[in-house]
């Protein structure tokens, strides 16, 4: 698969409310990093295993539905198997019906089929804006 056809995938799995990844998408030493995590958060986790156990118990915590996701923009790089991808998740909160969005920047990198490396900015004001329901 190219970075292209991973993203999409995980455009997928995001929309059908899965995980980002799921075993058979990460190498074995894959690395996910999140340079502006929340505090208490890890930056870096690395290895298929713990990658997996973080997207996972991060998915099971989270207290809403994504509605979609929207590529507004996805960028070649001079390394054919590292792309950038402009995005937004938009989410609907379970226990309240209030709907949000919110942007990202990843930089993807795939090799042999495999990501390698999921580096996610995440605009955390954004995102606490858009769990916060102004009807609360």
């Amino acid at each position: 698969m190219t970075p292209r056809d991973m993203y999409e995938r995980m455009r997928q799995n995001w929309i059908s409310n899965a995980p980002a990844f799921d075993e058979e998408m990460l190498a074995d030493d894959m690395v996910l990093e999140t340079p502006f995590a929340m505090p208490g958060r890890p930056v870096t986790t690395t290895g298929r295993a713990d990658v997996l156990a973080y997207v996972r118990a991060g998915h099971a915590s989270v207290p809403f539905r994504f509605d979609d996701c929207r590529s507004l923009a996805v960028h070649d790089t001079a390394a054919p198997e590292t792309i950038v991808v402009e995005y937004e998740l938009a989410a609907t909160m379970i226990a309240t019906g209030f709907s949000a969005s919110a942007p990202f920047i990843g930089v993807l990198t795939v090799r042999d089929g495999r990501i390698t490396r999921w580096r996610e900015y995440q605009n955390q004001a954004a995102i606490a804006a858009a769990m916060n329901d102004p009807a609360r």
